[in-house]
């Protein structure tokens, strides 16, 4: 192992972008390594009907390995909130492409949060959105067993199910369940499946 290699864990992100910008492998995957849960966590609030959870971390991975590539340090940003923003724009892109029918599973994608408003949106329109969104927060929170409730923290955190059965006390199968409880729940409260 060089020293390089070694050293590379101490790297500010931005100086590991300019390092995979001259070809360094090494510095690539340990901004993927670092940003990996983030990618989980910015994955996790959007649920597909009949889709996979594991295609969306994919996207999510795409927009990652987009802001590694593209990151520029002349633009006055850090790289942790360029990284976001390609990460959030990747998903968010794919539900949009998803929607149409070549992708019909994915039609039924609901985001748990509300959407971004532009940054055209006037103050009192971002504080009726934050509003809303604790208002269906407290919502689904009276409808969850207690159970759910801290599934659906852990699950939000990016944790896998093996990583939340273990903090729950509870088998893996066991916490999928309560996973797609929460989704029909979810669903439901935001009226994505009506009842006729």
């Amino acid at each position: 192992m060089s020293a390089i290699t070694s050293e590379i864990s101490e790297y500010s992100d931005e100086l590991l972008c300019g390092l995979v910008a001259e070809g360094s492998r090494d510095a690539e995957e340990e901004l993927v390594k670092r940003y990996f849960r983030q990618v989980r966590v910015c994955a996790r609030p959007y649920f597909l009907a009949g889709g996979d959870s594991e295609d969306l971390i994919q996207e999510a991975m795409f927009g990652l390995l987009k802001a590694i590539r593209e990151f520029d340090p002349a633009r006055d940003a850090r790289f942790k909130t360029f990284a976001e923003v390609c990460i959030r724009n990747r998903i968010r892109s794919a539900v949009v492409n998803a929607a149409r029918s070549k992708h019909a599973p994915l039609n039924d994608s609901v985001p748990f949060e509300s959407p971004m408003l532009g940054s055209e949106a006037s103050p009192e329109e971002l504080y009726i959105s934050r509003e809303e969104e604790s208002e269906r927060l407290a919502r689904l929170g009276q409808q969850l067993s207690p159970l759910e409730r801290k599934v659906l923290t852990l699950f939000l955190l990016g944790l896998s199910y093996q990583e939340i059965s273990e903090q729950v006390g509870r088998s893996a199968k066991s916490v999928d369940n309560a996973v797609q409880r929460i989704r029909r729940k979810v669903a439901g409260d935001l009226g994505v499946f009506s009842e006729s």
